[in-house]
């Protein structure tokens, strides 16, 4: 399944809607402003909560908590060792690690498993500028975690190049 997210510069406080391959909207990225740490929650098209994504406060390095229902179901941070700016570790709460890589600010990176493929982030499909594609490779994976993960690996990307506040 495809989504494709129609960005514009964004800022916390900004909502936008993540379609799917049908033109379908399928999810809205609900930026909150006025809060001390930068959150944003992704909500269905009905406009239920499914998964609320925020700032770590008081880590040493920048780091995104994605939550479902309440309780924390990744981090995400740059990784440590790793001597390529544009690599990311989502430590999932089971203890499962994926892994981003690629040129995340060009909007083209992969999320890994083990080495296998579960996300392809692109915008090589897509003619319409300013507009990205989230290509979910396995059936069974969970589209509105790697959503999640797209839009925390961009904007700690982005906070780390300095164009967010």
């Amino acid at each position: 399944m495809r989504y494709e997210v129609r960005e514009r510069l964004f800022a916390v406080g900004e909502d936008y809607w993540i379609e799917d391959e049908h033109g379908r909207k399928a999810f809205l990225v609900d930026g909150k402003a006025m809060r001390l740490r930068d959150t944003f929650e992704l909500k269905g098209p009905d406009g239920r909560v499914l998964i609320d994504i925020h700032q770590k406060m008081f880590a040493l390095r920048d780091t995104m908590v994605i939550e479902r229902d309440g309780g924390q179901l990744a981090k995400i941070r740059r990784k440590r060792l790793s001597l390529l700016r544009n690599h990311y570790r989502v430590e999932l709460v089971d203890g499962t690690e994926l892994d981003v890589s690629g040129k995340i600010l060009d909007r083209e990176f992969a999320v890994e498993y083990d080495g296998e493929l579960l996300a392809d982030i692109s915008r090589r499909w897509l003619r319409v500028r300013d507009t990205y594609g989230v290509n979910v490779i396995r059936e069974d994976a969970d589209p509105a975690l790697l959503v999640a993960i797209a839009v925390c690996v961009i904007h700690l990307a982005e906070k780390e190049r300095g164009d967010l506040d």
